[in-house]
Formats: C-alpha cells, sequence, structure tokens
C-alpha cells in the first residue's frame, strides 16, 4: 500500500467519524453572525458571511424559546366532545325544516304577488308615469326584484333539502 492511498484513506476514515470537523464542512454552528438588516445567521460559513457583510459576534448567548401547548378550541371545550343526543339532533332538524318551509310559504306568496302586479312585463302605468323612461325603469326593477326573489326561494329549497327527511307521522 503506497503512502498517498493510506493517505487519502485515513482522510476519509477521519472524515466519515466526524473527526475533523473542519475538513469535512466549513460551517461552525457555535459562531453566531450578524448580517444587515439585523439579521442573525449561525448556519453560514465564513465565507458565506463575508461575502454577505457579516460580522462575527464573540460569545453570543443562545436564546431558546419553549412553545406552550395549544388549548383546545372552546366548542370542543364546551360540549366536552360529545355528540348530540339523536333525539334532540331530530328536533331540531323538525323545527328548523318547520321554519324554512313557512319562510319558503310566505317568499312564494310575494313573488305570486309580485308577477301578478307585473303582468308579464305589461304592468298599468302608474299616475307619475307620465315620463316613458320612468314606466320603464320601474318595470326593469319589478323584473330585477322577481329574479331575486326566484333565487331566494332556490336558496330556501337548497337548505330544506339538505335536512334529514322528516319522521312518518
Amino acid at each position: 500500500m503506497s503512502l498517498p492511498t493510506s493517505l487519502s484513506r485515513c482522510a476519509a476514515l477521519l472524515l466519515a467519524c466526524g473527526a475533523v470537523p473542519a475538513l469535512a464542512d466549513d460551517t461552525d454552528s457555535s459562531v453566531m453572525y450578524r448580517c444587515p438588516g439585523n439579521d442573525y445567521k449561525n448556519t453560514i460559513s465564513a465565507k458565506e458571511a463575508e461575502k454577505l457583510g457579516c460580522k462575527r459576534i464573540e460569545g453570543a448567548p443562545v436564546t431558546v424559546i419553549q412553545m406552550t401547548k395549544p388549548r383546545p378550541s372552546t366548542a370542543t371545550a364546551a360540549s366536552g366532545g360529545a355528540r348530540v343526543d339523536p333525539v334532540a339532533q331530530r328536533a331540531r332538524d323538525t323545527d328548523a325544516r318547520r321554519i324554512l318551509e313557512g319562510e319558503l310559504r310566505a317568499e312564494e306568496e310575494k313573488l305570486a304577488v309580485m308577477q301578478k302586479e307585473f303582468n308579464n312585463g305589461q304592468p298599468e302605468r302608474q299616475g307619475d308615469e307620465k315620463n316613458f323612461q320612468k314606466y320603464l325603469d320601474r318595470v326593469s326593477d319589478m323584473r330585477a326584484a322577481i329574479a331575486r326573489k326566484q333565487t331566494d326561494i332556490a336558496a330556501l329549497q337548497r337548505e330544506i333539502k339538505k335536512l334529514p327527511p322528516p319522521l312518518p307521522q
């Protein structure tokens, strides 16, 4: 075995064991650098610090900030994580269905009145509508109000469909 070969093997062995960290890595995590903009780094090499314009800080104290455990959410804490009683949930669903169906009936009645007044786009002119543009503006407003009402009705119907079916009586 030649001398250069044995030296290279020895160096490789020392590097693998971590006996010569300066040869393996140019960074030293115990050295702290203060870079422009008050940016503190300990994971860069001396060459990188010089390029960035960082200054070495001798004997810099290390601060460790302990993390606190997150608190449980208030909803989980208040209910204890317990599930709602199925009978109580069924009663809530029944009440919700009753309320939504009542709102749906009321909105459908309002829509019927609006459509009757709209008269298929030909509502009667009112006394203050001598200006035809004023009449057209009112017709446009009526058309938009009917479209909004139809959207509201569709939303109520979707909400009712989300609820479980009512119990057979």
